[in-house]
C-alpha cells in the first residue's frame, strides 16, 4: 500500500482522505477518531436522527463516509467546488440551510469555502485528530460532519468554512 505522504501533508484538510482511498484503514481510523475527536456529536441528541443502517440508505457510500465518518473528499473532485451561481447551499444529511452563494469564495484549497454560515445552522467543536487541533463544523440540525473551520478568510468574519461538497446539496436562485 502506497500513498504520496507529501501531497496529503500538504492539505491541512485533506489527511483523513487516506482512509477513503484506503477502506482496510477504516478500522484504524475509526478507533483513532472515536479516541481523539469531541465525544459531542455521539452524545448530543439532534432534531434529526437516523440508525446508522438509515444513513447508510439515505446518504451515498461517500456522503456516509464524510459525514458520518468524519471524513473528507478529495481536493477539487466535487462540482460545487467550481459553482458560481447565486443559491443556497443545504446539508445532503437533513436538507438543512447551509450557505447562500454571496458568502461563497474561492480559497484556493480545493474545497468550496464560505466565511459565514446562515444564523444557527452550524455548529462547532474541536477536533484533535491526525496530531493537530482544528474546529470542526457539523450541521445543527442533524450533526453530520461537514467539515473545518479555520481563521484566514476574508472581511468582515476573517473566517474560511472548509467544506466537503458532497456534504451539500445546491439549489439555484
Amino acid at each position: 500500500m502506497e500513498w504520496d505522504l507529501e501531497w496529503d501533508l500538504g492539505w491541512d484538510c485533506a489527511l483523513p482522505y487516506i482512509d477513503y482511498v484506503y477502506d482496510d484503514l477504516d478500522r484504524v481510523r475509526h478507533i483513532a477518531m472515536s479516541t481523539s475527536m469531541s465525544t459531542n456529536l455521539d452524545t448530543k441528541q439532534y432534531p434529526v436522527t437516523h440508525t446508522e443502517a438509515e444513513w447508510r440508505k439515505i446518504l451515498t457510500p461517500e456522503q456516509y463516509h464524510i459525514m458520518r465518518k468524519h471524513g473528507t473528499e478529495r481536493p477539487g473532485s466535487c462540482a460545487l467546488n467550481y459553482e458560481k451561481r447565486a443559491g443556497t447551499f443545504y446539508c445532503a444529511g437533513c436538507g438543512q440551510k447551509l450557505f447562500v452563494s454571496k458568502t461563497k469564495f474561492e480559497s484556493g484549497t480545493g474545497w468550496p469555502s464560505f466565511n459565514d454560515p446562515e444564523p444557527g445552522a452550524v455548529e462547532t467543536s474541536t477536533d484533535s485528530s491526525y496530531g493537530m487541533v482544528r474546529t470542526e463544523v457539523h450541521c445543527s440540525r442533524c450533526g453530520s460532519h461537514l467539515g473545518h473551520v479555520f481563521e484566514d478568510g476574508p472581511p468582515p468574519t476573517h473566517l474560511r468554512y472548509c467544506i466537503n461538497g458532497v456534504a451539500m446539496n445546491f439549489k439555484p436562485q
